[in-house]
């Protein structure tokens, strides 16, 4: 299988500093997904807009996320890690400040996406560069440190929204990733070694590829984002953007494996084993995250009547019951290997999900919190051995592939999840008995989580990662 041109090694790169800045900088663009999504009703009110607009400022980011999955290989090989980390960055920073001084939703919306085409480097970069500068029998306990501000982004985003929209403008909601990004942007010039690519080694960009495939991903989640709306998975607006996006993920598909190793993303990585076992994984796991990113929230503010602040201060044991998770979950899977590590974390997770569906319990806030530290625990568990196993058995050449192909199944995976229980949301609910809805959602979700734990059978059962 032919690698694609690597750059030259930083011999002398720290892997503490360079998690340090990497975690530092990467946090910026995970709290923005949380911090943001709870001031969508703001922005109707402040912006005077519909709620259809409006909701293009979580949609046009995400779809801006997903697109620029992709490029993060190619531009890395062709820039360098350094320059291109330190650029996204900076294009994620620049996005913020421009949404802070954003005059209406249109251009709220377009300052959004410029977020997410630089949030959408930075993801399977700081993923790549972290595994590119350690030892294999190192990586779960990296993986672990790494995966800090997906810890962190769900304890501390709800509360910083919610504090911000009961006591400051909205603005803040951006204008908060302003000092980390700058201190991000410090750490990594300071911290990162310079790794620019090899005199000639330049790869072209895969014009073909980028034609396929950006947009296929783009008009796939597109489609997904409706199937909110009446109608579900029967609507127009689902039903003609999900197969022409399959189509063109079909044919970009062919083209790339006619490429050898040349195209946008090298998917003949997935008939390695332990990249088609966590792309499987993964796009099970963005079902269960990303659904119950979006139903909880509505579950507390819903049928229990709480306000944004209150439900981001609940939803604080989940995070950190995920926060906690990682100062065990590397050495579990270093002891007993991802398979059951991540199976044992699915079946947590499943489980501390049932009480969120059975009648009566949303009266026990004690129950639940202490079902959401033990969801969190699950989580932090399951997401270092899914993550880590993609990069076992592949080149270090190879790992920016690989970080594209699984962030672009967890993304679809996401996707998929949060529109499937939003139609069962709706489609239970009655206005006789809404939470009736609810607990039908929460069903499907440990349904999900349950088949996530089968899907972890996939997965290496070697005692070390």
């Amino acid at each position: 299988m032919a690698h694609a041109p690597s750059a030259t090694p930083a011999a002398t790169q720290s892997t503490g500093k360079l998690l340090v800045a990497l975690i530092v900088g990467g946090i910026t663009a995970i709290l923005d997904t949380t911090i943001v999504a709870i001031g969508l009703h703001t922005f109707t009110e402040q912006l005077h807009a519909p709620i259809s607009t409006i909701q293009w400022v979580s949609t046009g980011y995400l779809l801006a996320l997903a697109v620029a999955f992709p490029f993060a290989s190619w531009a890395q090989a062709r820039f360098g890690g350094k320059r291109l980390w330190l650029s996204a960055l900076g294009l994620f920073l620049l996005g913020s400040i421009l949404c802070a001084c954003a005059w209406n939703a249109g251009s709220l919306i377009a300052f959004r996406v410029l977020q997410g085409l630089g949030g959408g480097v930075m993801f399977p970069l700081m993923q790549t560069l972290a595994m590119q500068h350690i030892n294999r029998d190192a990586m779960a306990r990296t993986m672990a440190i790494l995966s800090l501000p997906i810890a962190l982004g769900p304890i501390l985003g709800p509360v910083l929204g919610g504090f911000v929209l009961n006591w400051l403008h909205w603005r803040w909601l951006f204008l908060i990733n302003v000092p980390l990004g700058v201190a991000g942007l410090i750490l990594a010039y300071l911290f990162m070694a310079p790794d620019h690519p090899r005199t000639g080694s330049k790869p072209r960009l895969d014009a073909i590829g980028v034609v396929l495939l950006a947009p296929a991903l783009a008009v796939l989640l597109y489609g997904l984002s409706n199937v909110q709306a009446s109608g579900g998975f029967g609507r127009a607006d689902v039903l003609v953007p999900g197969i022409g996006g399959a189509a063109l993920l079909a044919a970009f598909t062919l083209w790339a494996t006619r490429r050898a190793g040349a195209a946008l993303v090298d998917i003949r990585l997935l008939a390695v084993r332990s990249v088609r076992a966590s792309s499987i994984a993964l796009t099970v796991l963005g079902a269960v995250l990303f659904a119950s990113t979006f139903l909880l929230p509505l579950y507390f503010q819903g049928p229990l009547g709480y306000g944004v602040l209150d439900a981001g201060l609940l939803l604080i044991a989940q995070g950190v019951g995920t926060l906690a998770a990682r100062l065990v979950a590397g050495r579990l899977v270093d002891a007993l290997g991802a398979r059951l590590v991540a199976m044992a974390g699915f079946l947590v997770i499943a489980a501390a999900t049932v009480p969120f569906a059975l009648p009566g319990t949303e009266s026990n806030l004690w129950a639940l919190g202490v079902a959401l530290l033990a969801r969190g625990l699950g989580l932090g568990v399951v997401l270092i051995p899914v993550m880590t196993v993609a990069y076992l058995d592949i080149t270090k050449d190879q790992m920016a592939h690989a970080s594209a192909i699984t962030r672009i199944a967890q993304q679809l995976g996401g996707a998929f999840g949060t529109a499937l229980v939003a139609v069962v949301l709706t489609a239970a609910a009655t206005p006789a008995t809404p939470g009736a809805g609810y607990a039908t959602a929460f069903w499907w979700m440990i349904g999900l989580t349950v088949a996530a734990a089968v899907a972890s059978i996939l997965l290496p059962t070697r005692s070390r990662v």
